[in-house]
């Protein structure tokens, strides 16, 4: 999985006067968790728009004065008016314990029951997944090129050689529906054709 490095600074007070002052100097407060003792510190807020806004999922590697600590983004609390970042809580991660994350889901090819008029239902565009941090996958990708109108993909059809996904393997990651399009459609091939026949027997009936 890819990773980005964000610089901070150890924090060593930790009040809501020092918080109030980080965030006036546009700066965000940070805890990291997972390693024992607690971290505090602060970055830049303009530091963390590539790991928040992105659909992406990434790795975070927090460098606090050349000390460095893998991690990924546990939680994260917004401003309801401004949506601007106020605190981040990091999970830090090592070699030989397993994480869990959510990852984004890539569909791959073109569903034929889509280009026939039907309705793509893609609702998991994230899986949990559970791994170690070297096998956590960038992304997961799942082929919809097979998929007729009334069809379904299945979780358990998804590849997951390296990870443990957290979900029932009958879970429908993205299925094809009908549409009210394409049972229009249906209907009007179905009654073209009752008409051709009835329009032979009729010129038949006439022959005779």
């Amino acid at each position: 999985m890819q990773s980005i490095t964000i610089k901070g600074t150890k924090r060593e007070s930790v009040g809501k006067k020092e918080t109030k002052a980080l965030r006036n100097a546009e700066k965000v407060p940070c805890v990291i968790y997972g390693g024992g003792d607690t971290i505090h510190f602060s970055a830049e807020e303009k530091a963390f728009r590539p790991l928040v806004y992105t659909p992406n999922v990434y790795t975070a590697t927090i460098d606090l004065d050349g000390t460095k600590i893998n991690t990924i983004l546990q939680d994260i609390q917004f401003h309801p008016v401004s949506d601007r970042i106020l605190h981040i809580d990091f999970y830090q991660l090592f070699d030989d314990k397993e994480v869990t994350m959510n990852i984004p889901v890539r569909l791959l090819g073109n569903a034929p029951g889509v280009m026939n008029g039907g309705n793509l239902r893609f609702t998991n565009r994230k899986l949990k997944v559970k791994a170690l941090p070297m096998n956590l996958p960038d992304e997961i990708t799942a082929d919809i090129s097979n998929l007729k109108i009334g069809d379904r993909l299945f979780l358990n059809e998804l590849e997951s050689e390296k990870f443990e996904f957290l979900h029932p393997d009958a879970m429908v990651v993205v299925q094809v529906r009908m549409s009210r399009a394409a049972v229009v459609e249906e209907e009007a091939e179905e009654g073209a054709e009752g008409e051709g026949t009835e329009g032979e027997t009729k010129e038949e009936e006439g022959a005779e």
